[in-house]
């Protein structure tokens, strides 16, 4: 079990795309208007990446060295059409505002170099979880920057839920900052900038300090004195 359990340790936090790795950043600027926008295609992206590199490692052993890359990206090409036909059904709203940045997952690098580095080399299942639980890091890290960026820039959040749910989701929208001006620069892409930046900060502040408690020396005894 101690394999599932780095995996899911290294996609959340030791090897996080969003924070760590620094992969994806355009759809992680763009994007992250707003927490429902991070969330929805970060979701969009983790299913992608399970899916992908569970296609690829059962027939990583058939694949010709020679033509590996070329297979990969149409393996995933057909799995993002599968997502983004799936959401444009669905969800039709929240399509238009993601766009063009659906369709973009085919060239993203976190994708293809977990296919490449992972489940080209791993067993289905472990492969499944490393593309899940990176999918997963990189999720939180656009929805928290999407948060930030929503109550700093509009004072509400999870506004567009209804893009997702109907209509009805309207009511679970949560006014932060009640009769709040809105602060543009929040909701601009120097505010993906600034805000990606506090993230990145505060993970390897949390890092150092971390480092620093397991390196404290032990505290030395002093010598007793003789009489």
């Amino acid at each position: 079990m101690s394999i599932y359990k780095d995996i899911t340790i290294n996609g959340l936090w030791k090897q996080n795309p969003g924070v760590v790795q620094l992969l994806g950043l355009c759809p992680t600027l763009a994007v992250t208007t707003t927490a429902v926008n991070g969330l929805s295609l970060g979701l969009a992206t983790a299913l992608v990446m399970a899916a992908s590199n569970g296609s690829v490692s059962p027939v990583r052993r058939f694949i010709p060295n020679e033509i590996r890359v070329p297979v990969f990206i149409l393996v995933i090409a057909a799995l993002v059409t599968v997502i983004d036909l799936s959401i444009n059904a669905f969800a039709h709203p929240l399509h238009k505002v993601l766009g063009i940045f659906i369709p973009l997952i085919v060239v993203n690098c976190i994708v293809l170099a977990r296919v490449e580095s992972f489940a080209a080399k791993n067993a289905p299942v472990p492969s499944i979880l490393d593309g899940f639980m990176m999918g997963l890091g990189l999720t939180l890290v656009l929805g928290l920057l999407g948060a930030m960026r929503e109550i700093i820039g509009k004072g509400s959040l999870f506004s567009g839920l209804d893009l997702v749910f109907g209509p009805a989701a309207k009511q679970f929208v949560l006014t932060i900052i009640p009769d709040y001006h809105g602060f543009l620069l929040a909701v601009l892409p120097p505010g993906a900038f600034l805000g990606l930046g506090i993230l990145i900060a505060a993970r390897n502040w949390i890092e150092i300090r971390k480092a620093a408690k397991t390196n404290v020396p032990t505290p030395q005894l002093e010598p007793a004195l003789s009489h």
